[in-house]
């Protein structure tokens, strides 16, 4: 039987459906996850004043600033500076409309005083820019994949880290310079049509590469991060096949897989997320508060600093938060991705046939 020439690779499916299944992945898991980052920094805004959120709750490190004007948020696919101008165009992350006793307590009562919707504010701007991104990521790393396998190692183990980790850079270099801009855009409360405007101002006094700012310290957690999350990823549904003695992995185990490799990959770069957390802050203060960046320093150095003044503790400050977040989100977008695949992958079947 010949093959369906508008149906190239990657299992039987074109990249627009592959980018349809991812985009869809991104959608469900950004509403799974962002009401628990909303409880979570409105927890964290009961505890601490607006003005020292992010120096007392966010960094284990020693950071005199006498105000903090953003704050990182994540749907569970990327994170996110928001930016807040003394509380004012934050109204509805700083409601207090009572005390929170826990998350539970939380949740009841921002449903109750404030509606369900509440648990989603600040979710479109930022889907924005977190769909395209895990659209061209996990695209990228499905047709990567496919193409060392055939040309390279049909079998070679380290084909998924590989192609995770050029999948990532890649989506990462692509973004990067549109989070910027969105920050920017935030920060000084400008609008859409004066995009062009905030891009011309922004390279002409740095040059090009400024629009890059941040790039590095983001590369250096997110491509590690893929690379062992796609290793294990595989590695883990094989095995789990293998032991339920099945030829196609189930949702479950793709949900399952996800989650554990998730969790391993979590782990072992949270000290490369502690420094891109400080990292990603320094620039939003620089954005928000116009102020000279400070002098740099390498990342190896700066994770010294941060052993210094806290212990090697200080590393891996945030664990149990990130694992929390961290696990979900990639069972829930991976699982929906293999989903959405295979219902493209069996509609092509049906077309072909019928097509005979």
């Amino acid at each position: 039987m010949a093959e369906d020439p508008s149906v190239p690779l990657s299992g039987g499916i074109t990249p627009m459906q592959q980018m349809l299944a991812s985009g869809t992945g991104a959608l469900f898991t950004s509403l799974f996850v962002t009401p628990l980052d909303v409880v979570k920094i409105r927890l964290q805004a009961q505890k601490t004043p607006f003005s020292k959120v992010l120096s007392v709750q966010s960094m284990p490190w020693s950071i005199h600033q006498p105000k903090w004007k953003c704050f990182l948020y994540c749907n569970g696919l990327m994170d996110h500076l928001y930016v807040c101008q003394n509380g004012n165009s934050c109204m509805a992350w700083y409601k207090t409309p009572t005390r929170f006793t826990g998350t539970l307590d939380a949740f009841v009562k921002i449903i109750r005083y404030e509606g369900i919707r509440s648990l989603w504010s600040g979710l479109p701007p930022t889907l924005v820019m977190a769909v395209p991104a895990t659209v061209i990521y996990f695209t990228s790393y499905d047709q990567l994949r496919d193409f060392l396998r055939a040309k390279i190692d049909s079998k070679g183990r380290y084909i998924p880290l590989v192609a995770g980790a050029i999948a990532r850079l890649g989506a990462v270099t692509v973004i990067s310079p549109l989070e910027l801009i969105r920050t920017k855009m935030q920060s000084r409360q400008l609008s859409y049509r004066e995009l062009r405007v905030c891009i011309q101002s922004a390279v002409a006094q740095d040059g090009w590469l400024s629009l890059w700012r941040g790039w590095g310290p983001t590369v250096l957690r997110d491509v590690p991060f893929s690379a062992l999350y796609w290793y294990n990823y595989e590695l883990v549904k094989e095995w789990l096949c293998r032991k339920f003695c099945l030829n196609e992995a189930t949702f479950m185990i793709n949900f399952t897989s996800g989650a554990i490799s998730g969790v391993v990959a979590a782990i072992l770069t949270l000290p490369f997320d502690v420094v891109k957390t400080q990292r990603q802050v320094e620039l939003g203060d620089m954005e928000t508060l116009q102020v000279t960046a400070s002098k740099s320093s390498s990342t190896w150095l700066l994770m010294q600093r941060i052993r210094a003044e806290s212990g090697t503790r200080g590393l891996f400050a945030g664990f149990l938060p990130r694992v929390i977040k961290v696990a979900p989100a990639c069972a829930i977008m991976i699982s929906t991705y293999e989903f959405g695949k295979t219902f493209f992958q069996k509609m092509n079947q049906e077309q072909r046939l019928n097509g005979l």
